[in-house]
């Protein structure tokens, strides 16, 4: 009778998650994931920048004053806490998924092949958009109205875009070895290296 009362006293206290459930539960409560969390993450990267960027010198109490008000300022609407309370559950998921893939792609394919990395580059950067339009979405800020009717001139620029980038690259390509197999660069060599 008493171990039937203890497993049913027990069950109640740990159906929760136990400790942590409860601790995490009353955090959640008292705000620290939609307030405190995002506003420590919004000052800290606008911190960052404005320190990266260095646009008032070394002069960290404005920038830390900017970063304040910046973070301050984006908690006084409900969208940013609720779209931080969408964006990192998926983007746990999407980065899940990601492992995955590169455990299960190391097993098959050689990591010196870059035409594998670029695909795995590739697929990474379609789950990264999906966890962005499905958190967009659920936090109620994107329908996809815009989206789905223009999708075809979105497909055409981007891979408008794509063919420049790869004719710009490969001319840069051309162009270097053209200058290193040059008779002036070879005589530049010949001048700096008398050995041969």
């Amino acid at each position: 009778m008493i171990s039937a009362l203890s497993l049913l006293a027990s069950y109640g206290f740990f159906e929760g998650g136990g400790m942590a459930g409860n601790l995490l539960s009353s955090w959640e409560q008292a705000g620290v994931f939609s307030y405190i969390l995002p506003f420590l993450i919004i000052f800290s990267l606008v911190f960052g920048i404005l320190v990266r960027v260095n646009v008032f010198k070394d002069n960290k109490t404005i920038n830390g004053i900017i970063a304040l008000a910046v973070a301050l300022m984006a908690l006084q609407f409900p969208m940013v806490p609720m779209f931080f309370s969408e964006i990192f559950p998926w983007l746990g998921i999407g980065l899940s998924i990601i492992l995955v893939i590169l455990v299960l792609a190391g097993l098959f394919i050689n990591p010196d092949d870059k035409g594998w990395m670029i695909g795995l580059g590739v697929v990474s950067l379609i789950i990264i958009v999906i966890v962005i339009a499905v958190s967009l979405s659920r936090a109620g800020l994107y329908s996809g109205f815009w989206f789905r009717n223009n999708w075809p001139a979105l497909l055409t620029i981007g891979v408008f875009l794509a063919l420049i980038v790869a004719v710009i690259a490969g001319g840069a390509k051309k162009n270097t070895n053209w200058r290193s197999n040059s008779i002036l660069s070879q005589s530049i060599r010949d001048a700096l290296n008398p050995s041969k």
